[in-house]
C-alpha cells in the first residue's frame, strides 16, 4: 500500500466518525416564543362547622408507675362519659397525647415525675359538645378550636374553582393583548384546592363553656376560607 494512503486513513476515519456523530445528534429545539406562565386564585369564606375540644389531665408524683396509673384512671373516666354522647360526624371522641417525663431537682437528680393525658372531642353538634364538656370531671378543657368539615369545603369547591379559572382566562387574554397578540391557546394547566386549618379560640371561652353543662356554648362560628389556584402556561398567538 502506498505511504500516502497509510497517512490519510487515520484522518479519514476521524472525519467519518465525526460526521456520523453529527448525523445522530438531534437538532436543538428552537426557543419558545410567546409562551406566558400565569397563576390565578380565588377564595370563598364559609362558616366553620366543626368544634374541636381538647381535654387534659396532669398529675405529679414520686413514682412514674403511680403517675401513669392516675392519668389512666382520669382518662378512662372521661372516655366512658364521652362515649355515651358519641355520634359519628356529630360528636367524635379520640385519645390524644399521653406523656410522662421526669422532674429534675435544682442540684440534679430526679425529684419526681410529671405526666399529661389528653382526650379530643370534635364534631358538628356544638350544643351537644358543650353539654358534654360540663359532665367531664376528671379532665379540664385545655383547648378550643374550630375548623371546616370536608363536606363544607366540597359544597363551595366548584364555585371557587370556577372563579379561579375565569380569572386565569381573563388574565391570559389581557396580557396577550398588551403584548400585541390577538389571543392565546392553553399549553398546560393545573388546578388545586384547599382550606385553612384549625383556628384556636381564646381559652376564656373554654373556661366559660366548662362551667355549666346546660348553658349554650359561648362560641360564635368563625369563617373558614376555601381557596382554588390555577397555574399553567398559554401560547399567545
Amino acid at each position: 500500500m502506498p505511504a500516502s494512503t497509510r497517512v490519510l486513513l487515520p484522518g479519514l476515519l476521524a472525519a467519518l466518525v465525526a460526521t456520523g456523530a453529527a448525523a445522530q445528534t438531534p437538532p436543538s429545539a428552537p426557543p419558545l416564543q410567546g409562551v406566558l406562565n400565569l397563576t390565578a386564585s380565588a377564595s370563598v369564606e364559609v362558616p366553620r362547622d366543626v368544634l374541636v375540644l381538647t381535654f387534659a389531665a396532669t398529675r405529679d408524683g414520686a413514682e412514674p408507675a403511680a403517675v401513669q396509673a392516675e392519668l389512666k384512671r382520669a382518662l378512662d373516666a372521661a372516655l366512658a362519659e364521652a362515649r355515651k354522647a358519641a355520634q359519628p360526624g356529630q360528636i367524635d371522641v379520640s385519645t390524644g397525647n399521653f406523656t410522662l417525663h421526669p422532674r429534675y431537682a435544682p442540684k440534679g437528680g430526679i425529684a419526681g415525675w410529671q405526666g399529661r393525658a389528653e382526650m379530643v372531642v370534635q364534631g358538628r353538634d356544638v350544643d351537644g359538645i358543650g353539654r358534654l364538656a360540663g359532665r367531664i370531671t376528671t379532665m379540664s378543657v385545655a383547648g378550643v378550636a374550630q375548623r371546616l368539615s370536608r363536606d363544607a369545603q366540597r359544597r363551595v369547591e366548584g364555585e371557587v374553582v370556577a372563579q379561579a379559572i375565569e380569572r386565569f382566562r381573563a388574565q391570559a387574554g389581557d396580557v396577550a393583548r398588551l403584548f400585541g397578540y390577538q389571543g392565546y391557546t392553553l399549553r398546560e394547566v393545573t388546578v388545586s384546592t384547599g382550606s385553612d386549618g384549625e383556628r384556636p379560640l381564646p381559652m376564656m371561652r373554654a373556661e366559660a363553656m366548662a362551667a355549666s353543662a346546660d348553658a349554650p356554648l359561648p362560641v360564635e362560628p368563625g369563617k373558614g376560607t376555601v381557596t382554588a389556584t390555577v397555574s399553567g402556561s398559554v401560547q399567545m398567538k
